[in-house]
């Protein structure tokens, strides 16, 4: 980009650049058939719509087009912004905005996604539980409008930069797919992976003989050195890692101890899959299950795939009492059967597995420095 020169560049009123458009679409047959976007189907600062809703008519009334520019005025310190993939209709929360004078309009989201831009809408919106900000607001915020080459230089930049991200958001997804296809045939009556596995090097077993419930109560955690607790929006569906944690410091009620290798479990909504290796010692929540392989018959290290396979998560969600809020208690739970290899195979099928968790760990690795990249670019040349 050095070879750009901001010294031609003005700024503009949003409103002078961008327009938000309300046409709604009143003939229910049309509605009925729509597919519909809301909120929740955007996702933070993520350009490409995954998610819409089709299976009910909308609610909503207002019409958007293919390229339209979705924006989430409702809390928009959620960073919400993506680009329309078909025609459709979307919630009065969110703004269908189409650019003007000059501002090419592929390049508007990549403005919107800078650090700078939700200073201001943050700064501007109004309300305390569900902010939102006004067009009155928004309209005269100042955005850098360059000449259309550079405008184009800069696009063609953060256009190849978002299709590298993409790509490698596409490899992680595909590489979880295949672990939990090798999971799925592993825990098949005819159990499969690969050439290693034999049914015959098998024996038939539950949860409750490789595994142990563990429910020791810790009352003075700190005094005895723990500092982090786990709750169940801390474990993220699909990774066996925990990354984030709460400080005991700062308080908790929770006193269920974990010690690093065992297996946290959430039991309570099992059908949300979620399952992960400690590997650290704390405190967790009453509705995790904490489990500790029994090391005579399984690998510890190889127990937290199991117990992450699609298999057992639905054999929970049969298992569960409760209606608003299900959940699984271990004794239930832990009458799931499966064909369990030797610990020689055991350790083949292991070194396979975690192959495959640091080929994600590395691809995921390489997203986020691309989205980091990304957003210096976008702070540096458009801020």
């Amino acid at each position: 980009m050095n070879m750009i020169s901001k010294e031609n560049w003005k700024y503009r009123a949003f409103g002078e650049l961008v327009t938000h458009y309300e046409e709604t679409e009143k003939d229910e047959k049309n509605r009925q058939k729509s597919l519909f976007v809301g909120v929740e189907h955007l996702k933070t600062n993520q350009l490409k719509l995954k998610e819409w809703g089709k299976d009910v008519m909308p609610t909503y009334f207002r019409k958007f087009y293919e390229g339209d520019i979705l924006f989430a005025k409702r809390r928009a310190y959620q960073r919400k912004v993506a680009i329309a993939p078909f025609d459709g209709i979307c919630s009065p929360h969110i703004w269908v905005l189409r650019t003007k004078g000059g501002l090419l309009h592929k390049l508007l989201p990549f403005i919107m996604q800078r650090n700078a831009f939700y200073d201001y809408v943050n700064a501007h919106s109004a309300g305390t539980m569900s902010p939102y900000i006004k067009w009155n607001a928004l309209s005269k915020y100042e955005i850098p409008l360059p000449p259309k080459p550079d405008q184009e230089k800069i696009l063609s930049l953060f256009t190849t930069l978002e299709q590298l991200i993409e790509a490698s958001e596409t490899q992680s997804h595909n590489l979880l797919q295949l672990k939990q296809k090798l999971l799925a045939d592993l825990l098949k009556e005819k159990p499969v992976f690969g050439n290693i596995l034999q049914k015959s090097d098998c024996q038939k077993v539950t949860l409750q003989k490789v595994a142990k419930e563990m429910r020791q109560s810790e009352k003075n955690p700190l005094e005895n050195g723990l500092t982090r607790f786990v709750s169940l929006s801390h474990i993220e569906a699909g990774k066996l890692n925990i990354s984030n944690w709460g400080n005991i410091a700062e308080g908790t009620t929770f006193t269920r101890k974990f010690e690093a290798g065992d297996v946290l479990f959430g039991r309570r909504r099992a059908y949300l899959k979620k399952a992960a290796l400690a590997d650290f010692e704390g405190l967790c929540s009453g509705d995790i299950i904490v489990l500790r392989a029994i090391p005579q018959q399984i690998l510890p290290n190889l127990l937290p795939y199991y117990v992450s396979a699609d298999a057992v998560f639905d054999f929970a969600v049969s298992q569960s009492a409760g209606s608003l809020s299900p959940r699984v208690k271990w004794k239930d739970l832990g009458k799931f059967d499966f064909w369990l290899p030797s610990k020689e195979t055991q350790a083949k099928i292991l070194e396979v597995l975690q192959h495959l968790d640091a080929l994600v760990d590395e691809v995921e690795q390489q997203s986020a420095t691309l989205k980091e990249l990304k957003q210096s670019l976008l702070d540096e040349i458009l801020g």
